[in-house]
């Protein structure tokens, strides 16, 4: 097997490492390491050794423990070893909505309920909180890095940075005012200014979040098209979800959201379209000539009964393809096994084509392709040298998981979220057997009850 490791010196770390403090350094042993990058490998007996948050060698288990002997061993006997998975599309806030108004269609769900309770408790202490669970719930999920759409977004910064996981931030804009800011103009202005005040931080990027096609005008779809050429950042969209969607565009526009966003130059490679349901062919071969991406959620599709996007063709036309698990209010989980899950399963129905989105192209779209659609494919998304140390350990044992003839199928199609043992954000360690490790967590319970109560008597209303 290929062996890929710096030039990096070990041993006295010198004057200047002493000055920065010490690295932290661990070779972790798993029976099996799936890098991602090239696609299909599967490594055995080999071992991923991380120096200072990164990468620092991939390689054989026994030429580590020769060449890394001085740092400190991780045994994951037991386990399969990936980068971290990265949920593309959520509203992590709405944790504290999770169940508050299930069974109903997308619209009614959003005018009668949703937008109602947000209307009269969403607050920045709202977002801090509904954050931290959703942290909580992903990081013990072996997410280690989310794609958030949703207000107070400074406040869900705040939330990630103490869960200690790598996040990615939606700076929305929507026409109706709210509690955080009251009109589009405001939305990007401080989204903006959040994104310069963050520009340092290593576990922080930003995306440009028009809500949907239903709420943004064509003025302010421009200027974020502007702005995403100039700044270089994702344009993060719900588009296609419902028909309802589309015959509202058909009336108001003359045109499918598509191709307005195309017209509004909004059709690019930095383009994250959310949801696309309802796609024609000349559609999937616009977004694939444009090489933008898909964030598919399809278990907010499913619930909702938005419907069954087309991941095969799709994917066969060449469309970058994440996955996202949407909010918890219309999910009702953060589990990106879950949606790994019903990605692969879902295409081979909706194609009828048993051999449509493979497992290893489902834990692919989890990991790598939402790097990709992200922006951050050259940071994360795969066990490449270099990049940073996101790490997610499965333990495969157990009777529901024996025996195991390959464990990316495992991955895919029989393991859960409670499999997950140790989870490892820039190499530090955040979940450990299953253990969430920062102090962050510590007031949850109560502040979710709070929430609970306050919120109580929307349930169901």
């Amino acid at each position: 097997m290929p062996v890929a490791q710096s030039s990096r010196r070990r041993g006295n770390p010198g004057l200047a490492a002493i000055a920065k403090g010490p690295e932290k350094r661990f070779v972790a042993f798993p029976r099996w390491l799936i890098p991602i990058e090239p696609a299909g490998r599967v490594l055995a007996d080999h071992a991923v050794a991380v120096c200072d948050g990164n990468i620092e060698a991939v390689l054989p288990a026994a030429d580590a423990r020769r060449q890394f002997a001085d740092y400190e061993a991780v045994e994951l006997a037991d386990h399969v070893l990936i980068p971290g998975l990265v949920n593309a599309h959520t509203h992590a806030a709405m944790s504290l909505m999770r169940g508050l108004a299930d069974d109903l269609p997308l619209m009614n769900w959003l005018q009668e309920h949703i937008w109602p309770a947000e209307k009269r408790h969403v607050s920045a202490q709202f977002v801090r909180d509904g954050t931290l669970l959703a942290c909580a719930e992903m990081l013990r999920g072996g997410i280690t890095c989310f794609n958030d759409m949703y207000f107070f977004p400074d406040a869900a910064i705040e939330s990630a940075l103490e869960a200690g996981m790598r996040s990615s931030h939606g700076i929305i804009v929507i026409e109706f005012p709210s509690a955080y800011a009251a009109d589009a103009a405001d939305y990007l202005r401080k989204g903006l200014e959040l994104r310069d005040r963050y520009g340092d931080e290593s576990l922080v990027s930003f995306c440009l979040a028009p809500h949907a096609p239903y709420t943004v005008s064509d003025a302010t779809f421009r200027q974020i098209a502007t702005l995403a050429a100039e700044l270089d950042l994702p344009v993060h969209v719900h588009v296609h979800e419902t028909d309802h969607e589309i015959q509202v565009s058909l009336t108001e526009h003359g045109v499918r959201p598509l191709e307005r966003l195309r017209r509004l130059n909004l059709v690019a490679p930095n383009l994250i379209a959310v949801h696309a349901v309802h796609l024609t062919p000349e559609e999937i071969a616009l977004l694939a000539r444009h090489g933008a991406s898909v964030a598919h959620c399809p278990s907010s599709n499913l619930k909702l009964a938005s419907g069954f996007a087309p991941i095969a063709q799709l994917a066969a036309a060449g469309v970058n393809i994440a996955l996202g698990t949407d909010g918890a209010a219309s999910n009702n989980r953060l589990d990106s096994f879950e949606e790994m899950r019903l990605a692969a399963l879902l295409a081979k129905a909706v194609a009828g084509d048993a051999q449509a989105m493979p497992a290893h192209a489902a834990l692919r779209a989890a990991t790598l392709g939402g790097a990709h659609a992200l922006g951050l494919a050259d940071r994360i998304g795969s066990l490449n040298v270099g990049k940073a140390a996101d790490l997610t350990a499965v333990a495969l044992r157990g009777p529901e998981l024996a025996p195991c003839y390959d464990p990316v199928s495992h991955l895919v199609y029989a393991a859960g979220r409670e499999h997950v043992s140790h989870v490892w954000v820039a190499g530090e360690l955040r979940v450990a057997e299953g253990k969430l490790l920062s102090p962050a967590f510590a007031r949850l319970d109560t502040q979710w009850r709070l929430w609970q109560n306050s919120l109580g008597s929307l349930a169901g209303s």
